[in-house]
């Protein structure tokens, strides 16, 4: 596992869809590897992508600490890289000085829900319209 680099993107963006099962890869713009990739994590094995975590050093919440995006290759989950990749995010926030994490998934994506409330987030309730009409969102926070 190291830090990711803005070469990362091209990589991540190829896998996205087909590791989250739908449609993701416009939620995940190039301009998250060029401008946090400091923050963002990537998983190989033998040179193979098998997992990353985009994440943000929130500029304008110098508590908080934010996961955009993760995903595992499905040949790679329930082995414990998406708690590694979380586990060593939480860490490089913590050296950062940040106390809290958050982050946000639609409501039906239930695998997220329960990932997040085993790692010990605390689960909102859904937000209507939180990414605009029609986009409600379930709300991650969790102390660091």
């Amino acid at each position: 596992m190291r830090q990711a680099v803005p070469e990362d993107y091209d990589r991540i963006v190829r896998v996205v869809d087909d590791w989250w099962g739908r449609p993701m890869r416009a939620g995940l713009s190039r301009l998250f590897l060029d401008h946090f990739f400091k923050s963002s994590l990537v998983a190989e094995v033998d040179d193979r992508l098998v997992g990353f975590l985009v994440g943000i050093l929130s500029p304008s919440q110098p508590s908080l600490a934010y996961i955009h995006y993760v995903a595992v290759d499905p040949d790679f989950r329930v082995k414990g890289l998406a708690r590694e990749l979380y586990t060593r995010f939480f860490d490089l926030a913590r050296a950062d000085g940040r106390t809290d994490v958050g982050a946000i998934t639609s409501p039906i994506n239930q695998r997220s829900i329960a990932f997040h409330t085993s790692m010990g987030f605390s689960v909102s309730e859904p937000v209507p319209d939180h990414d605009g009409p029609d986009s409600s969102r379930v709300r991650f926070h969790r102390p660091l």
